[in-house]
């Protein structure tokens, strides 16, 4: 009976043990694909990066992105047209604008603000 009772803790102690190590083997998946946005975005503020390189980089994000059929964070693509609209490519940059609101419909504000400020200047 004792031989039976000691086999069963230890069977009880494995099952804890796997289950345990299992549960921390899948950790939560993050909710936005970010790629290199963090350092693309370091680089725009402190000049270090052109803005062509961020701008292959971010593409090139985007396209991961959607191919782990993940979201990329807020601001992502309203970053990417600000890069396009220093680049005075106004088609490019309007596309990534409204990807961002079509997104992320609380940034419409600030998004049409960018929206028509680039247009008084043109």
């Amino acid at each position: 009976m004792m031989r039976f009772l000691s086999a069963r803790r230890s069977a009880v102690l494995a099952l804890a043990t796997t289950l345990l190590l299992v549960g921390c083997a899948t950790g939560p998946q993050p909710l936005y694909y970010w790629g290199d946005y963090q350092p693309a975005l370091y680089g725009h503020f402190t000049k270090e990066v052109g803005p062509q390189e961020q701008i292959a980089s971010l593409e090139a994000g985007l396209e991961k992105a959607r191919a782990a059929g993940r979201p990329v964070p807020p601001g992502y693509n309203a970053h990417l047209g600000l890069l396009y609209a220093e680049g005075e490519q106004g088609d490019q940059m309007v596309k990534y604008f409204e990807a961002e609101k079509a997104l992320y419909p609380e940034s419409a504000g600030y998004i049409d603000f960018l929206l028509g400020k680039f247009k008084r200047t043109n």
